[in-house]
């Protein structure tokens, strides 16, 4: 691992991408804890130790504790996790948005455009519904200036961030909406190991060993794929015989990653910013969408797989691959080119994105489980539990893929200059 690591730092360009993501994870963090103007902060931290195992409490998971202290990142990510499910569940239903996501890179450039717009305004709702809540339940006493002051800033707290993630993306290590909200996830760490040292003894005992068992699950069924032999035809071309030779498709069993954990999570978010906007469902949200509850585990592992599939078939175009597949003289051993191959790719996918799935809504439900009836604190399970653990080491073998990526292009450069 350290040679690795020794390795990895010695290619100059790897090293500059890894210290231009650390500097953009440090602005991050520095925004976290600058308060929003006119804020008590000591109301809203009262608040969030009163009403911490809600749906408020996995959102300030995902901000790294900035919606507990009202910062400038209050609303970190999220809402443009947002507007990125709203457009993808679109692109189903509106052809304009279906023919963009065909259109290669000027089509994807005008979605992201638009999911910029909607992530913006989204932000806008939610800073309105907590500063809402806020000044009902936290006593913040706001008056309509101060009120839209705060809205702004959150607004560009957000707007901020999607331009940050972007930097990271193009610039430094990894997918940046999926580092600031791993970077969030262990911000939260800490907090979560004290309250597991201020625990019972039951919990210090039993909740490593739970904790080691999700982490090696995580990895087990993220590392896993199906290999699917692939043949390639041997082509006369002239004189020369070109192609032949077999390989094989890998296909992962959870090609979504952690996508649909983060998507749900999203989406829960909504029904408390509409019981903010509107107080008269606030009686139905704190009844059925309480954080906890069985009908929002059950809403919770629904969305996680529904999102697994539909994720899967955006980052998996079987159609697309059997023609690609055919093109090029390729074919899968007892299968016909062509249609066939699409159904036998589709028939594979399906089986993998099941257990997939299951797995996913099965480790996201699992510390609100620990909690309920194991009698683990709410803040070790939600800072080091299932959910967490699984987006940390998704996001992190995902990273570590692209930095071993880099490194293998870099050696393959310096043997072709030999």
């Amino acid at each position: 691992m350290l040679t690795w690591l020794t390795n990895a730092w010695r290619v100059p360009e790897l090293r500059r991408r890894v210290l231009f993501t650390a500097l953009v994870l440090g602005v991050y963090r520095f925004g976290s804890w600058m308060p929003a103007p006119g804020i008590n902060s000591a109301a809203i931290k009262n608040y969030f130790s009163n009403n911490g195992n809600t749906v408020l409490g996995l959102l300030n998971l995902f901000s790294g504790s900035a919606l507990s202290r009202f910062s400038i990142f209050a609303l970190g990510i999220m809402p443009y996790v947002t507007a990125s499910i709203i457009f993808q569940l679109l692109a189903v239903v509106v052809p304009r948005l279906e023919q963009l996501q065909k259109e290669g890179e000027a089509g994807y450039a005008r979605l992201t455009q638009y999911t910029r717009y909607a992530a913006v305004a989204l932000a806008a709702a939610q800073a309105g519904a907590y500063g809402y809540i806020f000044d009902r339940e936290a006593s913040l006493k706001l008056d309509t200036g101060r009120f839209i002051v705060i809205v702004l800033t959150l607004t560009a707290g957000t707007a901020l961030l999607m331009w940050l993630g972007e930097q990271i993306t193009k610039r430094g290590v990894g997918n940046g909406v999926s580092i600031l909200i791993l970077a969030s996830i262990l911000a939260a760490a800490p907090t979560g190991v004290r309250a597991w040292l201020a625990g019972s003894a039951f919990e210090l005992l039993f909740f490593p060993i739970a904790a080691l068992l999700v982490l090696v699950s995580v990895v087990f069924v993220q590392d896993g794929q199906r290999k699917i032999p692939i043949q390639y035809a041997r082509r006369v071309v002239g004189r020369r015989t070109i192609g032949g030779g077999s390989t094989y498709m890998p296909l992962r069993v959870n090609m979504a990653g952690v996508i649909p954990v983060i998507f749900a999570a999203a989406l829960l978010a909504l029904p408390p910013t509409l019981a903010g906007l509107v107080p008269s469902t606030a009686a139905f949200v704190n009844r059925y969408v309480q954080a906890g509850t069985t009908s929002y585990l059950l809403v919770e592992a629904l969305l996680i797989v529904a999102f697994t599939f539909s994720y899967t078939r955006v980052q998996f175009d079987a159609d697309d691959q059997a023609d690609n597949l055919r093109k090029y003289g390729g074919y899968v051993p007892g299968i016909r080119p062509g249609p066939p191959t699409a159904g036998y790719f589709h028939r594979v996918v399906r089986r993998l994105t099941v257990p997939g799935g299951l797995f996913l809504a099965a480790v996201a439900v699992t510390p609100c489980l620990f909690i309920h009836h194991a009698g683990f604190s709410q803040a070790t399970s939600r800072a080091l539990g299932g959910t967490s653990v699984l987006i940390a080491v998704g996001v992190a073998l995902d990273t570590v893929r692209q930095m071993e990526s880099q490194m293998t292009l870099r050696a393959h450069e310096g043997f072709l200059k030999n």
